[in-house]
């Protein structure tokens, strides 16, 4: 099967950038933006990205409201913090050079065993394994693999599959994790999947058994939960208030309206609303948002309003506020206010 993945890889990988260079700055950089996110989405801030911030000393020496700024719509923020926290570990314990030992690049912030694995594997060429998303799902179904991929005992049976087939071919290991993670990606998706061009076909346990739609075994989702903001667009000389959120939780150092939760149940709007600080100045919405943020459904009404006591927030003109890193939801609001 092996040589089967690295034949199809070579006459189909997809032209990413972060594929045409073996510098480990890059490779990770782009392993912690996929964490979660399309690659299609990935593309466009990886490219921005490496302009600005070319390698681990700018980055490492940037002002973290631009790291935040370049970040600005992936989500997942704490990705980018432990990212920049990495990048400082690697200028003051490793003299600025990408550590090149797995265990050294496994000890940098928010890095996991997936991601030192995908570094080293694509950088480096060391035979490590990887388990992403994709994998995960390649190897259930090739193997025939039950249980959920989240309980420890399925999860290290996988991880020990990903290390035997790079174990077979260890000078390859960059290739073969990547010939992985597209298969996953352009054949063997969720739904759907693109069996009769499947280079690992003839080896698959799901296929052979009619149950490719079964695996990976699902688990029950858990249910999302509504909640519901007001937002508060307070202007004042051609200056809008917003504020800064604290570093903790979601969304930590990202700036925002001034806002608050309100019950769903709650059937006030408009005039109705009470806030200490502000007075909504029309019964209708600016605009009305719905966005969500890991199991949360959140609609965001926003209204004009007088700010009417001392706020903790500061008044920005827009020109100074399409500089700063917005929350996604917010910065729809931002957008909302153009002329």
């Amino acid at each position: 099967m092996v040589p089967a993945l690295l034949a199809w890889y070579a006459a189909n990988a997809r032209d990413l950038p972060w594929r045409r260079t073996k510098d480990p700055y890059s490779v990770f950089i782009s392993e912690i933006m996929l964490q979660q996110t399309q690659v299609k989405t990935v593309i466009p801030y990886f490219d921005r990205w490496m302009k600005q911030l070319p390698g681990v000393a700018a980055f490492a020496s940037a002002k973290p409201q631009k790291v935040l700024k370049l970040w600005e719509g992936l989500g997942y923020y704490s990705r980018v913090r432990n990212a920049h926290a990495a990048a400082q570990v690697i200028m003051r314990e490793h003299g600025g050079r990408f550590p090149r030992k797995f265990e050294d690049i496994l000890a940098l912030p928010g890095v996991g065993r997936y991601t030192a694995g995908a570094i080293s594997s694509i950088a480096f060429n060391e035979p490590r394994p990887i388990l992403d998303g994709n994998v995960i799902r390649v190897l259930i179904r090739i193997f025939g693999v039950e249980g959920d991929a989240r309980d420890k005992e399925t999860n290290a049976a996988l991880w020990q599959l990903a290390e035997d087939l790079v174990a077979m071919e260890p000078k390859r290991s960059s290739e073969l994790n990547q010939s992985l993670m597209e298969l996953g990606a352009l054949v063997c998706t969720p739904r759907q999947p693109k069996c009769s061009g499947c280079p690992a076909g003839k080896f698959c346990s799901a296929l052979r058994e009619d149950r490719v739609d079964e695996l990976p075994l699902r688990r029950a989702r858990v249910p999302a939960t509504k909640r519901r903001f007001v937002a508060f667009v307070a202007r004042k000389r051609n200056r809008f208030l917003v504020r800064q959120r604290s570093g903790e939780g979601v969304n930590g150092h990202l700036w925002e309206f001034p806002n608050i939760e309100v019950g769903l149940k709650d059937k006030r709007d408009g005039r109705d609303i009470k806030d200490t600080l502000f007075r909504v100045a029309d019964e209708q919405p600016i605009c009305r948002i719905q966005h969500s943020i890991t199991r949360y459904r959140i609609l965001l009404e926003v209204y004009r309003a007088e700010a009417t006591g001392k706020s903790d927030g500061v008044w920005k003109t827009l020109s100074q506020l399409h500089r700063l890193p917005f929350t996604s939801a917010h910065r729809k609001i931002l957008t909302a206010l153009m002329p």
